[in-house]
């Protein structure tokens, strides 16, 4: 999956990981992740996105399979040699030393004279900002400037590959956001490699090069962001990426990358055949919300239902819809806060519409993913 054999500075080879010696955690996981990359690993809590991240670093063992880091097996090469930068959620800052010495600390580990110490110590702090703070203690910063004294003790020995754990979880909102930006631009101004763990779907998006949705300890789709959001091939990623209109139905029939779907409620719609079995099998199909379009002029579009308006809730940039459309109470449709679009009212009939390309037919899911 994704490059090959020659490119890949991380590789994970057939890996798997158990806990119990019975429950696989981590199921026959191959990945290769070019140099300078910035991949996310983005799934629920217990999907395995983390104990992945843990035996790239040597804190876990690998049941079965291989890693390698720059063509080279590490299985057996303890955490301290693989000269791998870290980022934890706690920050694991010592308290009792000053910012300049918490980042002295992993040169001094390796012998390097007092001036390179104190050339590469100003050249990380000054990288992320806190030339100033070299000799406050971690108790005397804010919970933003500690994890940015984090991130510059993680890249102050100049290692090739830095693994960052939730490092922001515990920010609040503006902080994390404006964290995200400058961890982005770090990772382009070193072409750093980044292995980065979260299970926030936007901090994925905004960050990475590729995000490796995780679940059940199985990678369910590798892409872009663009990609994941806007092609997803499972249920599973339609509705753990970004917002989403879960319509189940029958299959009627499959053509040429469309299909005929009847939906539970009767009506009959075309959709893209992404993920679908032959006819009379069932699918979930995925629709985002702001690919509809509400009374849509004439038939412009090849799918149009009847909607119930239930809620609407103005946010700024657009009005989010929650209608009632083909049994289903939580469909939504963001239209945008532009001028001239019509007036609606909360307790109102409807049509909407969208075309059949951007309602993608997928693999059957009894319940809605989570997201």
């Amino acid at each position: 999956m994704g490059q090959n054999g020659s490119e890949a500075f991380v590789r994970f080879e057939g890996v798997q990981k158990s806990y119990d010696g019975e429950t696989l955690v981590v199921k026959d996981l191959n990945l290769d992740i070019p140099k300078g990359e910035f991949v996310t690993m983005l799934g629920p809590s217990g999907s395995g996105k983390t104990t992945c991240l843990m035996m790239l670093a040597g804190f876990e063992p690998a049941t079965h399979g291989e890693i390698y880091l720059d063509g080279q097996p590490i299985n057996n090469v303890p955490p301290h040699k693989r000269e791998i930068g870290m980022v934890f959620q706690n920050y694991a800052l010592f308290p009792h030393m000053t910012v300049a010495e918490n980042l002295a600390f992993p040169l001094q580990v390796r012998r390097m004279s007092k001036a390179d110490i104190e050339t590469k110590v100003k050249r990380a702090l000054d990288m992320v900002e806190l030339g100033a703070f070299g000799g406050r203690r971690p108790a005397q910063l804010s919970g933003g400037q500690q994890q940015r004294v984090a991130v510059a003790r993680a890249l102050v020995f100049e290692p090739d590959l830095i693994l960052m754990d939730e490092p922001l979880g515990a920010l609040d909102k503006q902080l994390r956001e404006q964290m995200q930006y400058e961890i982005k631009h770090i990772h382009e101004s070193l072409e750093v490699t980044v292995v980065y763990v979260t299970h926030d779907q936007a901090e994925a998006l905004t960050m990475s090069n590729r995000i490796a949705v995780f679940n059940d300890g199985i990678i369910q789709q590798i892409s872009s962001p663009d990609t994941l959001y806007e092609a997803p091939e499972t249920s599973f990623v339609a509705h753990f990426i970004g917002e989403n209109n879960k319509l189940d139905g029958t299959i009627q029939s499959v053509g040429k990358g469309t299909c005929k779907v009847r939906l539970d409620t009767g009506e009959t719609v075309t959709a893209k055949a992404v993920n679908v079995k032959e006819k009379g099998s069932r699918t979930s199909m995925s629709l985002r919300p702001e690919r509809i379009v509400i009374n849509p002029k004439g038939k412009s579009v090849p799918n149009i239902l009847k909607g119930k308006i239930q809620e609407l809730i103005y946010l700024g940039d657009h009005i989010r819809t929650r209608m009632t459309v083909a049994g289903h109470d939580d469909f939504i449709v963001k239209i945008p806060n532009t001028f001239g679009h019509e007036p609606l009212a909360e307790g109102s009939t409807v049509n909407v519409g969208w075309e059949s390309e951007d309602c993608r037919a997928l693999d059957f899911t009894e319940a809605h993913g989570p997201g």
